[in-house]
């Protein structure tokens, strides 16, 4: 049974860092999606940052060079630091996994929206003003 954790949520100012992780267990992909999605109160679910098995990223607009996505030596354990924070990056953020075909990661993480993959439970970030 896949699970993913998720952890480092909390609150800080406009203007701080904090750094997700997340770590996987009970399965073993060989290629993959992983990434970090987020849910505002009264908005919907939107892609933050993926990374796909080769380590090639993909930042949604609003979080580029703000937002580093990454992957642990670890296995299974994903990373997302998160840097000039803003009050509009407060929501509550999961990680997700789902595997595909070698050959089709490239071009499915750029646009994967995790709807079929596995989920955390979500960390919640809090920015304030």
């Amino acid at each position: 049974q896949v699970q993913l954790v998720e952890s480092g949520g909390g609150s800080v100012q406009a203007g701080g860092s904090l750094r997700l992780s997340c770590v996987g267990s009970g399965y073993t992909y060989g290629s993959y999606c992983m990434g970090w999605f987020r849910q505002a109160p009264g908005k919907a679910r939107e892609g933050v940052a993926t990374i796909n098995s080769d380590g090639t990223t993909t930042y949604a607009d609003s979080v580029k060079g703000r937002f580093t996505i990454s992957k642990g030596n670890a296995k299974n354990t994903l990373y997302l630091q998160m840097n000039s924070l803003k009050p509009e990056d407060t929501a509550m953020y999961y990680c997700a996994v789902e595997p595909f075909p070698l050959w089709e990661t490239g071009g499915r993480c750029r646009t994967w929206s995790g709807v079929n993959g596995d989920w955390g439970q979500g960390t919640q970030v809090t920015v304030s003003s």
